[in-house]
């Protein structure tokens, strides 16, 4: 009877309400790097064939950054003139999400097996520490192959593990050793969404590691 007696409203066009569940639109939020940059924008891509980003928002995979003038560039057995640690990247938010667009300075590409700039595929290259307003703290590891490879790539390289290649290009300096450059996007869940995140620090491995880590912009979402 149940059937039949909604069969028949059916038929008959009565007009029931229906609720549709609109999609949100992702609101990606910028963590401003500003005043942390080590290397300027200028500087790490002027010898690279006019690779360049100016600052802006930018889409990269699915997710909004903004490229500014500089990156926080991290030293390395390589980069010996830039630090090991920035600390200090002001949050103070609460996230669901955070992404990270980064990749690192040697490693791969043309630094191939047994070579001084190679760097084997799970060496710890850094972290970023994550620290919250009770004073707790959760540490996102940078393992090279598995979160970052070396910006500089060659044909068939494997992308890492746990990242997304979601930036590809060609550059003269690069083509000279027949590579090509490319950048990583990190997404890490947060464990604690409920906690205010008031700081992060990027920190490297400069006496360890041929490796230099490098993030570009950073971005989070509730």
């Amino acid at each position: 009877m149940t059937r039949l007696l909604l069969m028949s409203l059916i038929c008959c066009g009565l007009n029931l309400p229906f609720a549709y569940a609109e999609e949100k639109e992702t609101e990606f939020v910028q963590i401003d790097l500003s005043g942390k940059f080590t290397q300027s924008m200028k500087k790490k891509f002027a010898e690279y064939d006019k690779l360049s980003l100016p600052p802006d928002k930018y889409f990269f995979g699915d997710v909004e950054f903004q490229i500014g003038k500089g990156i926080i560039q991290l030293g390395s057995l390589y980069k010996k003139d830039s630090p090991d640690m920035v600390v200090n990247i002001e949050v103070n938010q609460k996230f669901g999400k955070l992404h990270l667009l980064h990749g690192t300075a040697f490693g791969g590409g043309a630094n191939v097996a047994g070579t001084a700039g190679y760097v084997q595929d799970g060496t710890r290259v850094g972290e970023y520490i994550i620290r919250y307003a009770d004073n707790t703290k959760v540490v996102i590891p940078i393992v090279y192959g598995e979160d970052v490879r070396d910006w500089w790539f060659l044909e068939g390289e494997k992308p890492p593990s746990r990242s997304r290649v979601v930036f590809e290009s060609d550059n003269k300096a690069a083509a000279r050793v027949n590579c090509r450059v490319r950048f990583y996007m990190t997404t890490w869940k947060n464990p604690h969404p409920d906690k205010k995140v008031i700081t992060i620090d990027f920190i490297g491995r400069k006496t360890e590691t041929a490796a230099a880590p490098f993030c570009m912009a950073m971005s989070h979402e509730k």
